[in-house]
């Protein structure tokens, strides 16, 4: 487990710093690697629609910048941040993630998942900035186009293989977490963010779901609500967040809010911190309201 001091605090700022003076927009994070400041709407039943608007900070990855007094400014409001995330989508990289997870049951190979789509789409993926996560993972850094929106997933693509796309973020290397501290591997950091493949950007964007017409069955997202009911301590938070991402990414996550609150309770979570984390995972998941700046 590691230990979290000043010390942590100021070389997640120092990377943050240098992340932004590169054009990547970056959010302070806990240690859980959530945004590390609260919703100032975390009051207000149900998710609250606003982006940052208001003028206060809060705001998950709406609130990314580059700016450095403003990213000087987001740390000093959270002195408990031990990493920071870079938002993707947003200019001048539109950043897109491949989060490829370590199995650890072994049933899921995710980078010999990701060669198979390469072989049988036809493209290659290029040298590119590669962090190591701490289970063994890695995250690849790749480009889009500015006027394409991938959106965010987990196992669409394969299993094991999440994407971070637009309303999305990726914690950046030199972050410490409750697991261990994100490092790029040697020799990638010097790169650029490669361009997306046009055939892997093909399979990123899928065409959009049809409008209405989708109701909410009752028995849909039981599945999530037991997920989130076998949490133990240490993993209610984390368990809560994955649930509440998955039921915004398949179109329910509205409908489905008030279970998910009732069930994190039911494990022991305080009802304002399990409404703030079902809060992030909706800013998470659904599109901005305005193109990347």
């Amino acid at each position: 487990m590691a230990t979290f001091d000043r010390r942590t605090a100021t070389l997640a700022l120092a990377h943050a710093l240098s992340a932004a003076e590169h054009g990547l927009p970056v959010i302070p994070l806990s240690a859980n690697k959530l945004p590390a400041l609260r919703s100032p709407h975390r009051d207000r039943p149900g998710p609250s629609p606003c982006r940052g608007a208001c003028g206060r900070p809060g705001h998950g990855v709406h609130d990314a910048t580059t700016d450095p007094a403003a990213v000087r400014a987001l740390f000093a409001a959270a002195p408990w941040a031990t990493g920071y995330g870079i938002a993707c989508g947003r200019a001048p990289h539109h950043l897109i993630g491949i989060d490829l997870d370590i199995d650890a049951t072994g049933r899921h190979d995710s980078a010999a998942a990701l060669r198979h789509l390469a072989l049988e789409h036809l493209f290659t993926l290029p040298p590119t900035v590669t962090v190591l996560t701490p289970s063994g993972g890695r995250h690849l850094w790749l480009s889009g186009p500015p006027d394409v929106t991938v959106p965010n997933s987990a196992g669409r693509l394969a299993p094991g293989i999440d994407v971070r796309g637009s309303g999305g973020y990726l914690v950046g290397p030199g972050s410490t977490t409750a697991h261990g501290t994100y490092r790029l591997v040697p020799g990638t950091g010097t790169l650029p963010p490669a361009p997306c493949p046009r055939a892997l950007l093909h399979l990123l964007t899928p065409p959009p779901r049809p409008r209405g017409g989708t109701a909410h069955h009752p028995d849909q997202g039981q599945g999530l609500i037991r997920f989130v009911l076998a949490a133990h301590h240490g993993q209610r938070n984390t368990r809560l967040f994955w649930a509440a991402c998955r039921a915004y990414e398949h179109g329910f996550g509205d409908a489905l809010a008030e279970a998910l609150t009732r069930a994190a309770v039911r494990t022991g979570l305080p009802e304002p911190e399990a409404r703030a984390t079902i809060a992030s995972a909706a800013r998470l998941t659904t599109p901005r309201c305005t193109p990347p700046a």
